[in-house]
């Protein structure tokens, strides 16, 4: 795995269920500027228009950037393509999102892990989307001051797909997963659009948003941001609030493939590394970060209660040790793919 400051992690993972534990603690807000992305109708009529790729960058034989227009945000996206080994016949779409910065920081995949060499030797395409930060990839009911139009549940679900598979010649096959903030918006998106995936993939994501710790949780991340939480989903703990919470709704997720970690949040081999590089300095972050992943764990306790309730059937990975880091997700990933690779032929 590539090298990972802890600040840069932290930068990630902003809005973490630790601040729930933390609660007298004011976060300070980051806006990003992209109140200037606005379509130029932001208050007006959507155009009518399809999504199409404007065009393809092609870095290598392998690794391609697709710009995506977006009818539903009036702007072009970048999508980041990991190509098959072979491309001999059509090969299925993975999904794979950034967290809460949106891959527009360091944080990200590509960055922290070993994503494209692990996925050299697999028959996959592999596609993450470039924005979306700190709005947990859904159909804010708002435009945003600060984060601008927001319709990511539309472009992943209606506007990609079509034009992706053309582009790459993919097999209409999929899986979606995502880590922290978008791990719920994975699970929640493979609840939305039930006949596009057949597997999806949580890393270290809390499923749940209309219950007190599930809201708070995204409020804050929202707050980070600069942006306002009820432009999102409308008042805290309303009914779109319900509609987006996956554990309500757990029933959805059946006949899926479903792979869901979390670790305990005690420190594990990734801090001790951490620590011994850079001693007591790191002792803040590595004290929210396991805060932060013990509230994840909790979630993830709730989850698979819920999940086994109506009998849907997951596979787990429940970490001893570990805290809120891109070690343990790129472990994750490696530990998720035999089961969602399968379920979408790869």
């Amino acid at each position: 795995m590539k090298g990972t400051s802890l600040r840069g992690r932290r930068y990630a993972l902003t809005g973490a269920i630790g601040a729930l534990v933390l609660s007298s603690l004011v976060l300070p807000g980051t806006p990003i500027a992209l109140a200037d992305q606005l379509p130029a109708a932001a208050t007006g009529e959507i155009a009518s228009q399809v999504a199409t790729v404007e065009r393809i960058e092609k870095h290598t034989d392998r690794d391609w950037s697709l710009f995506v227009y977006s009818p539903s945000m009036g702007r072009s996206i970048e999508l980041q393509v990991l190509r098959p080994a072979d491309t001999g016949s059509p090969r299925p779409v993975f999904y794979l999102l950034n967290g809460a910065g949106g891959g527009e920081d360091q944080a990200n995949w590509r960055e922290q892990t070993d994503v494209v060499d692990f996925f050299a030797d697999k028959n996959v395409n592999v596609v993450t989307p470039i924005g979306g930060a700190f709005s947990y990839y859904t159909d804010w009911l708002e435009d945003d001051p600060v984060l601008g139009r927001n319709k990511w549940t539309t472009f992943l679900t209606e506007e990609v797909p079509p034009v992706v598979d053309r582009a790459l010649g993919a097999s209409g096959r999929n899986a979606i997963a995502g880590v922290s903030m978008s791990a719920t918006s994975a699970l929640a998106l493979a609840e939305q659009a039930p006949h596009l995936y057949q597997a999806v993939g949580s890393y270290s994501g809390c499923a749940e948003t209309a219950t007190e710790v599930g809201s708070r949780y995204a409020e804050i991340v929202v707050a980070f941001g600069g942006g306002e939480v009820e432009n999102m989903w409308g008042p805290v703990g309303g009914t779109h609030w319900q509609e987006q919470d996956v554990v309500l709704n757990a029933e959805k997720l059946r006949d899926k493939a479903v792979f869901v970690s979390s670790s305990s949040g005690v420190p594990g081999a990734h801090e001790l590394r951490a620590w011994e590089q850079s001693g007591v300095a790191v002792l803040p972050d590595l004290a929210l970060l396991g805060l932060i992943e013990a509230g994840v764990h909790d979630c993830t306790a709730r989850l698979r209660r819920a999940l086994d309730e109506v009998g849907v059937e997951a596979t787990y990975s429940i970490r001893p040790d570990g805290t809120h880091t891109w070690g343990y997700w790129q472990e994750a990933l490696h530990e998720s793919w035999p089961v969602l690779g399968e379920a979408i032929g790869a």
